[in-house]
């Protein structure tokens, strides 16, 4: 597992166990809720990091443009 992935998963794993303990969601609820999660951080993390390699070629073809 890449270092990405086990960081997504801590987080995922954190927020999961902070719902759980406010009570917002039961431990029955945990696998469902789990997933809902994990796939939105990773989509946010693997998202805004493909957003920063477009924004990176863009500058550089910008360069070559200038």
């Amino acid at each position: 597992m890449a270092s990405i992935d086990e960081q997504i998963l801590r987080a995922a794993k954190e927020i999961v166990v902070k719902f759980i303990e406010g009570g917002r969601v039961s431990p029955t609820g945990f696998s469902e809720t789990f997933k809902d999660i994990y796939s939105t951080v990773e989509e946010t993390v693997k998202g805004s990091k493909e957003s920063k390699e477009d924004l990176g070629q863009k500058s550089e073809s910008d360069k070559k443009d200038k």
